[in-house]
């Protein structure tokens, strides 16, 4: 599994996005788009990516524009993960 389908996974559990994450491309926006994705459900997919991958994020690695589009954060957990 690519990291973009890793992250439209995500997306579908920790969202319960159900058959809307199918839908979800490389330039779909997240943080305004999508009315599930708060403060509280950021907080939920780092821990679920870190528990997932076995990765650390720390604070200062995460901004808005990680969470800009389902690119953007697959892009970035690729970068994580040393893909």
């Amino acid at each position: 599994m690519d990291t973009l389908d890793g992250v439209r996974n995500l997306l579908r559990s920790s969202l319960q996005l159900g058959e809307r994450a199918d839908r979800l491309t490389e330039g779909s926006a997240l943080l305004g788009a999508i009315p599930e994705l708060d403060s509280m459900a950021v907080v939920t997919l780092i821990t679920t990516m870190e528990e997932q991958y076995g990765i650390q994020v720390d604070d200062d690695e995460i901004s808005a524009d990680t969470f800009a589009t389902v690119g953007t954060l697959a892009r970035f957990l690729a970068d994580k993960l040393g893909q």
